[in-house]
């Protein structure tokens, strides 16, 4: 019988590592903390040190997937652009993640819906938002978004953004629809924010 080290030089971030990639290729019903520590060659109790069971990994994984969305956004915007540019920058970025990481923004946007979801999970949940809301307001302030309410032009736009996004990794859109496609969406968020 192999016995098994119970310490790790980063065991929490490679937990994180080796849940995304089962999460890839098997879904989040194949998650064990069991199963992970056998692949990392731990002990099966290592893993409760850094989470109290699979629900928790599965917060930590949905929050470590909403900071990077957060970075890949924000490496999106530069502010001297017109609000359309902006606007398409933010589009793109969201879109490039969602077809890199289908199964995480899925899992994203399943956790952050649960009645247990943790504070922490909720806050980077709402970043997002937040995100297109201040896009929104910019907008506003250099004249080139209607008037109102931000919540109330913003909220369009980001299920448009979702809608298109989800299609775009269930295949229901080809590659190639997605490509050509994504400047018509881009153009359609525009003309719906669009003073009038």
């Amino acid at each position: 019988m192999q016995t098994r080290r119970y310490h790790h030089g980063d065991l929490r971030a490679a937990l994180l590592t080796r849940a995304e990639q089962t999460l890839r290729e098997k879904g989040p019903g194949a998650l064990s903390l069991r199963e992970l520590a056998r692949d990392l060659g731990v002990s099966h109790a290592a893993p409760s040190r850094h989470f109290k069971d699979k629900q928790a990994l599965l917060d930590a994984l949905a929050l470590a997937g909403f900071d990077r969305l957060d970075e890949a956004l924000a490496a999106s915007r530069t502010a001297d652009e017109p609000f359309a540019d902006r606007l398409g920058g933010l589009v793109r970025a969201y879109v490039d993640f969602a077809l890199a990481n289908a199964e995480l923004l899925d899992l994203m946007y399943t956790v952050k819906h649960d009645p247990a979801a943790s504070e922490a999970l909720i806050t980077a949940a709402q970043r997002l938002g937040a995100m297109a809301g201040e896009l929104v307001a910019e907008g506003q302030r250099g004249g080139e978004v209607r008037e109102g309410p931000v919540d109330d032009i913003a909220m369009p736009v980001f299920t448009t953004l979702h809608g298109f996004a989800s299609f775009a990794v269930s295949g229901v859109l080809s590659a190639e629809e997605v490509e050509s496609g994504l400047d018509a969406v881009i153009a359609y968020m525009v003309r719906g924010c669009a003073p009038r």
